[in-house]
């Protein structure tokens, strides 16, 4: 069987987006970090299959993107929609927040995210 998270073909590629994470990233980041909402582990750019996600709890198979303006090129929405069709194909949910919902209100972007948490962990399994 082939190991889906974290493959070492990968590796090059999460370290490359940890050590130049986006001013937003770094926002939300901050946020996650330490267990710092519902006590749930993230990790960041986390790999599943050949496709990294910007942070990842293995708890919940709960990705969150944090969407900039590189997602609005052409072409990008459709291999974004690809992408989370797949992603969720292997049981993976996704939270999707902007860049402007991050800078203009990280409370409501907070907020959210517990609120997600609290819902899955109500409907999964321990």
């Amino acid at each position: 069987m082939t190991k889906l998270y974290n493959q070492t073909s990968e590796k090059q590629k999460r370290q490359t987006l940890r050590n130049n994470m986006p001013p937003c990233e770094k926002i939300v980041w901050a946020k996650l970090r330490n267990q710092q909402i519902e006590s749930c582990k993230f990790r960041r750019q986390y790999s599943i299959d050949r496709f990294v996600v910007d942070f990842y709890s293995a708890e919940l198979r709960l990705a969150i993107e944090i969407d900039g303006d590189s997602h609005y090129q052409d072409g990008v929405p459709e291999y974004d929609r690809d992408r989370q069709a797949f992603l969720e194909s292997k049981g993976t949910r996704i939270l999707r927040f902007t860049n402007q919902e991050v800078y203009q209100d990280i409370d409501s972007v907070v907020d959210k995210i517990r609120e997600v948490i609290c819902s899955l962990r109500e409907v999964t399994p321990p």
